[in-house]
């Protein structure tokens, strides 16, 4: 047994317990222990990716102990052990996690107000991200979730913009009905199979059709879970139309906030339904696949049409998210090995390039004060460097060939065309679109007429190269060694390949 992963989740404890204890108005003691405490978890990270083995299916460095039991006097007893382990999906998500979060922490630089309640709550935050990759029944994973909420909510309505108010509660109101979904969701599959494990009920779910019919669990139930799964995983995602909520947060977060909303939390939504929907429940999946696929090309055209005329480059961007997610459910949709491996690549590559460019948004805004298009226009000739960095991320995110988002988007766009080839052309119409709007922001932004407002403006200082090299190294990385990342998840698509007949 190994508590190798209980260490890592729990790590960012040690920050918040050394930060309690410093005096609020030491603003560079308290981002130095900040961004100290955000390596502990990524050193460990980096040691359980060590120790993975990728030639070995199911769960791994795995840790359980007894923590809950009892008996309500039915079939069998209730039990809720601590479990933890991960997959190839999960250790490649901690480790985006991890990395996120550290250069995240360097753009606290920004912050400019209560910087210790501030660092307590985005480790509080990373805590619970972890939590929920690392987590092996649901119990645990609904815990760490909503351990996510609180911290994102302060952390936004304190520390954002004009509208940070309004951002925090549409964030509250709207993730915290699909958290009473999933509650009840999570409640059902426990009352009905006595575990919350997720290889149990993966077996459990696989059983025979009457067997199963005979506790409750018939073809209907597990439609209307699966439904229910893709509701509430849905506004997390976020899935059209339950997406309005991203759009403010997106806009009003301050940067360390947006960087891990952008780059982690969003994706919790993509691995809740890979992970309790395509493993658990195969087969309705695959009745919803059309569904999810034309609801992926919505998503995919919706938001590339709307990112194309907005003026405010974080409404961009907002707007891009939701257009890039929509290719992780063409992928889904799909139900192939190429079109799994592209929404899992989308996944981590989005995750990467959504950083990486609202970091650089936040290097522009603390020089100009603005994020709207036409005043940063002429950007390239004070700040070259930093248009330079702007270009390649914008590249990154059109999906050019040597970097991360082309491999995504062909693997997902390659599994639709085997399956749905009418649905997938139509969905090509969103890369054109996509190719549009940020070559519209990047020739706008860089070459643009000269604002006033750029008089006298520094380009990128050298504790901001940090995040924007380290970041652009694993897009390109990524995009011309995808290997890196096939190998890490190939065991997780061959269990779900197994699992849907393939």
């Amino acid at each position: 047994m190994s508590s190798l992963l209980t260490f890592l989740v729990f790590s960012p404890l040690l920050g918040i317990i050394v930060l309690a204890f410093m005096a609020k108005n030491n603003e560079k003691a308290i981002k130095a222990v900040g961004f100290i405490a955000t390596l502990i978890p990524l050193l460990l990270s980096f040691v359980a990716y060590s120790q993975f083995d990728f030639n070995e299916k199911g769960v791994q460095l795995a840790q359980k102990m007894d923590w809950i039991s009892f008996n309500m006097g039915g079939d069998f007893p209730f039990i809720i052990n601590y479990e933890m382990g991960v997959t190839g999906l999960s250790l490649v998500l901690l480790l985006l996690t991890t990395v996120v979060a550290t250069l995240a922490s360097v753009a606290s630089i920004y912050v400019k107000k209560e910087w210790k309640g501030f660092f307590m709550l985005f480790l509080l935050l990373e805590l619970g991200m972890l939590g929920v990759f690392a987590a092996q029944n649901t119990v645990l994973f609904f815990i760490f979730f909503e351990i996510t909420l609180i911290p994102t909510f302060f952390l936004v309505g304190k520390w954002g913009y004009e509208e940070r108010m309004k951002a925090a509660y549409n964030f509250l109101i709207f993730n915290g009905l699909g958290s009473a979904i999933l509650l009840v969701v999570f409640a059902l599959l426990f009352a009905r199979t006595g575990t919350a494990n997720y290889e149990e009920l993966r077996t459990i779910m696989a059983a025979d059709p009457q067997a199963l019919a005979t506790v409750g669990i018939t073809p209907g139930f597990k439609m209307g879970i699966l439904i229910a799964l893709l509701i509430a995983f849905g506004v997390k995602l976020p899935i059209f139309p339950l997406h309005s909520w991203v759009l403010t947060v997106h806009a009003e977060a301050p940067i360390p906030t947006v960087m891990i909303h952008s780059g982690i939390l969003l994706k919790i939504g993509a691995y809740g339904l890979i992970t309790f929907g395509l493993n658990l429940f195969p087969a309705e999946f695959g009745r919803l696949a059309v569904l999810i696929a034309v609801l992926g090309v919505v998503n995919l055209l919706y938001g590339a049409f709307l990112a194309l005329v907005q003026t405010d480059f974080k409404k961009v961007l907002a707007y891009s998210s939701i257009s890039h997610m929509g290719i992780v459910l063409i992928g889904l949709g799909a139900m192939n090995l190429e079109g799994i491996q592209g929404a899992i690549f989308q996944v981590i590559s989005h995750g990467l390039i959504s950083a990486l460019l609202f970091f650089i948004v936040g290097i522009m805004y603390e020089r100009t004060g603005t994020t709207t298009i036409d005043a940063l226009g002429g950007i390239a000739k004070v700040m070259p460097i930093t248009a330079g960095f702007f270009l390649a991320a914008a590249m990154a995110s059109l999906g050019l060939p040597g970097m991360s988002g082309f491999v995504s988007e062909f693997m997902a766009f390659l599994g639709l065309f085997k399956s749905m080839p009418v649905v997938a052309a139509i969905g090509c119409l969103g890369i054109i679109l996509t190719a549009a709007y940020l070559l519209r922001a990047v020739l706008n932004i860089t070459f643009g007429a000269t604002s006033t407002r750029h008089t006298g403006l520094k380009d990128i200082r050298s504790v901001e190269y940090v995040p924007v090299l380290v970041l652009l190294a694993f897009v390109i990385l990524i995009g011309v060694y995808p290997n890196i990342l096939t190998n890490a998840i190939q065991m997780t698509l061959e269990t779900i390949m197994l699992g849907i007949g393939g």
